[in-house]
């Protein structure tokens, strides 16, 4: 009976310790925790487009510039009931280190002229615009990153890859803005799986595109990030272990879908965070997420 007790008490010191660690999992931020945050000092609104939707914020850090810029691309399932407002934390966070921001919104599903092609030709022209942008503004128009948070992930991944696209397509547009490199942060790179998950912006996918895949092929062909952007743009795949809305195996699957010794694109996985923990600047991954910004488009001597 003696050796049964200590028996006992050593398995409840060893082995119920972890168990009980394995509870207390950090909590992960919510869209109502994001909601809560202070609102930053507005940017500057600058028109890209004639729509009342085709326009964008710039933040410009003190100085002399030029700054490279970071265009800000929101998620929000590709609706038109989420707006771009939520990311101005971000655009705040990254001019307070150094970066100009370029805080985009656009016609989405819900808005007239929204979906496809709109919502694409939309982003396409608020990026290309980082050109108009640094006729005016201390910015450059040469240092220039993408950023885009679960549907706008998508979004950043598309845009920066769309110079393969071909001529007769609706979605083509001449002479893209070639960018220094992408993060995604919980981004669905692709569309067909997701399509056929469930979760909560799944069912948006078929709003987007105007149809399934076995209804319009080609639009979902034309619209999936390109698998070879990765061989020529840096990529960082930002995700969280415990997103509830974009699973993992998106950033792993683009990550791992080229072998080739010259892919660069790479998975930054955080096991303690959900989904909006990505674009919180008061969330301990933040410093994580300004890091792939720097790494990117920070020159090093």
């Amino acid at each position: 009976m003696k050796y049964f007790l200590s028996a006992l008490l050593l398995c409840f010191l060893f082995c119920a310790t972890p168990l009980y660690a394995q509870t207390q999992q950090p909590k992960l931020v919510t869209w109502q925790d994001l909601m809560q945050l202070p609102t930053p000092a507005a940017g500057t609104r600058i028109a890209y487009g004639p729509d009342s939707l085709q326009f964008g914020e710039l933040r410009v850090p003190e100085g002399k510039g030029p700054f490279p810029v970071v265009v800000v691309i929101h998620g929000g399932c590709w609706l038109s009931q989420y707006n771009y407002e939520y990311m101005n934390h971000v655009s705040a966070a990254l001019t307070k280190a150094g970066f100009a921001t370029w805080n985009i919104e656009f016609r989405r599903v819900g808005n007239p002229g929204g979906g496809y092609p709109g919502t694409f030709l939309d982003v396409t022209k608020a990026v290309d615009h980082v050109r108009e942008l640094a006729k005016k503004y201390p910015v450059s128009g040469k240092e220039v990153v993408v950023m885009g948070h679960s549907a706008g992930g998508h979004l950043a991944l598309w845009a920066a890859g769309r110079k393969g696209l071909p001529r007769k397509s609706p979605l083509y547009t001449r002479n893209p803005l070639k960018v220094k490199g992408v993060v995604s942060l919980a981004g669905i790179p692709d569309l067909t799986t997701y399509s056929t998950e469930k979760g909560s912006c799944n069912t948006a996918v078929e709003k987007l595109m105007g149809g399934l895949l076995s209804a319009v092929p080609q639009r979902y062909a034309e619209a999936t990030p390109s698998a070879a952007l990765a061989l020529k743009t840096p990529v960082r795949m930002v995700q969280g272990a415990r997103d509830p809305i974009v699973p993992v195996s998106q950033a792993q699957n683009f990550v791992n879908h080229s072998s080739s010794n010259k892919n660069k694109a790479q998975l930054v996985l955080l096991p303690d965070a959900g989904h909006f923990d990505l674009v919180s600047p008061v969330s301990p991954v933040w410093p994580t997420i300004e890091k792939a910004v720097r790494d990117l488009l920070v020159k090093r001597k």
